[in-house]
C-alpha cells in the first residue's frame, strides 16, 4: 500500500471538505440559512446537490452487491431513477414545491406540509416520522462507506465506522445547509470521476464491452439451484414474471426506491433553495447525467463483477465475499471487487468517491433531523435565530448517535434491505399528501391525517409481522408469536409498499371527500 499517496490524497480532499464547511459555517447567519442556504443556491450546485443526495454509498455498495446477485435487472432502477426521480420530480414536483413553499414562507418539508393543510398535527407527525426513520436510511449509508474503508485499508470495520462519522458529523453540525450544499456539489464531481474511472476499468479488465457481457451470460450455468428455485434466469435477464424474485427486485428494489425518491423529505427540500423556476428548468439535463453514471454505472460493475470472480478463483461474486470462513456478504461484493480488481491508485480515488458519496447523503440526512427536532418539533415559538441554530446543532448530534448506533447493530447485508426499507416508508406516509398538496384543492386536513396514521400502521404492520425478511431482522413476530412471519405466500415477499400505497391514496381520497362538506360548512359560516 502506498501509503504516502493516500496520505496526500487524504490531505488535500479533507482540506477542501474543510474549507468548504468553513464557508458555509461563515455564511449561515440566520436560521434561513441553516435551514435551506438562503433561498438563493446556483441551479448547478443545487442539481448536484440533489443528486450527490440521492445517491450514497447505499446506492454504489448496496444495490451495486445485489446486481452482483440479481444482475442487470436492476438497470431498471436506473430507468427510473432518471424518469421519476429526476424528470417527474425537477418537473412537475419541484417548481410547485419551490412555488408553494414561496408563498406559506416555509423552511423544512414537516412545515411545508403542515402549513398547506394549516395543521400543527401534521407537521409534527411529519418531523415525528423523520426523525424516527430517517436514522435507519443514514445507518445504512454510513455501513456503506465504512464497509469500503474496511476492506480498502484494512482496517477494523468499528474503527472505520467512527473515523468515517466524525468527519461528516464535523462538517454539517457547524456549516447548516449552506455547507451541506457546497460539499454536496464538490462530492458530486469526485463521484462522477470515480464512477466514470470505475466502469472503463471494468470493461477493459474484462476484454471490452461486448466481450463482457458475453461472459456474464454465460455464467447462468453457475447459479445456484436455490436461486434458480426463486426464479433467477442469468445474471442478463429479470427473475422469471411472479417468482419471488422477480416480486424483490420490482416491487421492493425498482418500485419502493425509484418511486420512492419523490417522497423524500431531504430532497424536496433541495427545491426550496433555488430562487426561481427557471432555476429548477436548468438543473434539469445536469441531475439526469449524473443519477445516469452513478446508478447504471454501480449496478452494471456489480453484475460483472462476477465475470472477474469467476476467472480469478472460479466463484460468483457472493461466494467469493465468504474468504476465511466468513458466512457471505451482499454489501462487501463491490468493496472486495475494487480492492482486488482495480489498481491502486483507483482504488484511492474511488474510496474518496463513496467517501463522498456517503457523506453527501448523511449530511442532507443529518440537517433534516436537526431542523426536524430543532424547528418543527420545537414546542417554544418565536425563537431567536442563535437558539434555532444551537438546537439544530443539538439535533444533529441526537441523529448522529442513533445513527451510529444502529449501524453497529443491524446485521450484515443490510444496505439495499434498510435503504429500501424507508424509502417505502416515506412513500406510504407523505407521497399521496405531498401529490395532494401541489395538485388536489379539495384534499383536507383530516384527509391528510387519517392517511399518514393508516399509512404507518399499515406499512409498519406488514414489516413486522408479514414480509419476510424485515420480519426475520427485527423479529418481533417472533418473540411474539414464535414464528418469522404471519403471512402467507405470495404475501411474504411482495414488498409492503405494494398494499401501504394504494391504502394510503383511498384512505386520503375517501376521507377528504367525507369531511369536504364540514370544511365547506365552516367557510360558509365565517362568511
Amino acid at each position: 500500500m502506498n501509503t504516502d499517496l493516500l496520505y496526500i490524497m487524504s490531505a488535500v480532499y479533507l482540506g477542501i471538505t474543510v474549507f468548504l464547511g468553513y464557508l458555509g459555517y461563515r455564511h449561515t447567519k440566520s436560521s434561513k440559512d441553516y435551514m435551506i442556504a438562503g433561498g438563493n443556491v446556483h441551479p448547478v450546485l443545487m442539481s448536484l446537490a440533489y443528486g450527490s443526495t440521492f445517491i450514497s454509498t447505499s446506492a454504489i455498495v448496496g444495490f451495486g452487491g445485489a446486481a452482483g446477485v440479481y444482475g442487470m435487472s436492476l438497470l431498471w432502477l436506473t430507468v427510473f431513477n432518471i424518469f421519476v426521480g429526476i424528470f417527474v420530480a425537477f418537473v412537475f414536483f419541484g417548481v410547485k414545491t419551490r412555488q408553494l413553499a414561496q408563498e406559506l414562507q416555509v423552511k423544512t418539508f414537516p412545515e411545508f406540509l403542515g402549513a398547506r393543510f394549516a395543521s400543527p398535527f401534521i407537521r409534527k407527525f411529519s418531523a415525528a416520522m423523520i426523525c424516527l426513520t430517517m436514522p435507519l436510511y443514514a445507518a445504512a449509508v454510513m455501513i456503506g462507506g465504512a464497509r469500503y474503508m474496511e476492506e480498502a485499508l484494512q482496517m477494523d470495520y468499528v474503527t472505520a465506522l467512527t473515523i468515517f462519522a466524525v468527519i461528516v458529523l464535523a462538517y454539517v453540525f457547524f456549516g447548516g445547509l449552506r455547507g451541506v450544499i457546497y460539499t454536496d456539489a464538490l462530492q458530486g464531481i469526485v463521484m462522477f470521476i470515480g464512477m466514470a474511472a470505475l466502469v472503463i476499468f471494468t470493461y477493459s479488465l474484462l476484454g471490452g464491452v461486448t466481450t463482457a457481457h458475453l461472459k456474464l451470460e454465460a455464467l447462468r450455468n453457475m447459479v445456484p439451484q436455490a436461486m434458480i428455485a426463486k426464479g433467477h434466469m442469468g445474471f442478463t435477464a429479470m427473475p422469471a414474471f411472479g417468482s419471488e424474485l422477480w416480486w424483490f427486485v420490482i416491487s421492493t428494489l425498482v418500485l419502493g426506491v425509484g418511486i420512492g425518491v419523490l417522497a423524500q423529505p431531504q430532497l424536496a427540500v433541495r427545491f426550496m433553495t433555488v430562487s426561481s423556476a427557471k432555476g429548477i428548468y436548468n438543473g434539469l439535463g445536469v441531475g439526469a447525467v449524473f443519477i445516469l453514471f452513478m446508478t447504471g454505472v454501480a449496478f452494471t460493475v456489480g453484475a460483472l463483477s462476477n465475470v472477474y470472480f469467476v476467472e480469478h478463483g472460479g466463484k460468483l461474486a457472493l461466494a467469493a465475499t465468504a474468504a476465511g470462513g466468513t458466512a457471505p456478504n451482499i454489501d462487501k461484493i463491490i468493496p472486495l471487487f475494487i480492492t482486488l480488481a482495480m489498481p491502486e491508485w483507483l482504488r484511492y480515488i474511488f474510496l474518496f468517491t463513496l467517501l463522498s458519496a456517503a457523506m453527501s447523503t448523511l449530511s442532507g440526512q443529518f440537517h433534516i433531523i436537526s431542523t426536524s427536532i430543532s424547528y418543527d418539533l420545537n414546542p417554544k415559538k418565536g425563537a431567536s435565530d442563535a437558539q434555532t441554530l444551537m438546537l439544530a446543532r443539538i439535533g444533529t448530534l441526537l441523529g448522529f448517535l442513533l445513527t451510529l448506533a444502529l449501524a453497529l447493530y443491524l446485521p450484515a447485508g443490510i444496505i439495499a434491505i434498510a435503504t429500501a426499507l424507508f424509502f417505502g416508508m416515506c412513500t406510504a406516509v407523505f407521497l399521496p399528501i405531498y401529490a395532494a398538496a401541489l395538485y388536489w384543492p379539495r384534499i383536507t386536513a383530516s384527509g391528510a391525517m387519517y392517511s399518514m396514521i393508516t399509512a404507518t400502521v399499515v406499512y409498519a404492520g406488514l414489516v413486522f409481522f408479514v414480509h419476510e425478511k424485515e420480519a426475520g431482522i427485527f423479529g418481533l413476530c417472533a418473540r411474539l408469536f414464535g414464528v418469522n412471519t404471519l403471512g402467507v405466500t405470495p404475501w411474504t415477499y411482495i414488498d409492503p409498499l405494494v398494499i401501504a400505497l394504494p391504502v394510503s391514496a383511498i384512505v386520503l381520497i375517501a376521507a377528504s371527500l367525507l369531511t369536504q362538506p364540514a370544511v365547506e360548512a365552516a367557510v360558509a359560516e365565517e362568511l
